[in-house]
């Protein structure tokens, strides 16, 4: 039995390099969010993309993992901060995800550096979009603000 399916659409429109997509989310949170090629591959102009979408999937999970792991050594987080990048290449002449890059400050009370790095490492191995990611590069850079 699953923990939790959720589903969202696109529709797109012509061809790529003049056509244009519209995702719906089942939540209703992502309603009308535009696609683009242009707004993948150059600026995005208030549109989104799949490597933007894929990069807030991997910070929110990732901010999880890591709430859960600092809640389970009795220092729950004031205040994670986590941003991801995640960069489209091309390998093999192909557009390919070939990195997520995340970066995190916390504010964590009663942690110190080597058992905030632990929570970190855990955090990575526990992220569900992180396993998703598997053969892309992903790097963690995390800071840990004195309390």
């Amino acid at each position: 039995m699953s923990i939790a399916k959720r589903s969202a659409q696109s529709t797109w429109e012509g061809p790529l390099a003049s056509g244009r997509g519209t995702i719906v989310g089942g939540s209703g949170a992502l309603d009308g969010l535009d696609v683009t090629w242009a707004a993948r591959t150059e600026e995005p102009g208030g549109l989104t993309s799949p490597e933007e979408l894929a990069a807030a999937a991997h910070s929110s999970c990732f901010s999880m993992a890591l709430a859960l792991g600092l809640g389970e050594r009795k220092t729950p987080p004031q205040r994670l901060q986590v941003e991801a990048t995640v960069t489209l290449d091309e390998v093999d002449g192909r557009p390919t995800i070939v990195s997520s890059e995340l970066v995190v400050k916390a504010q964590v009370s009663g942690i110190d550096g080597d058992g905030f790095q632990k929570a970190v490492d855990e955090a990575a191995e526990l992220c569900p979009v992180s396993r998703l990611f598997t053969g892309a590069r992903i790097s963690v850079d995390a800071t840990l603000d004195p309390s």
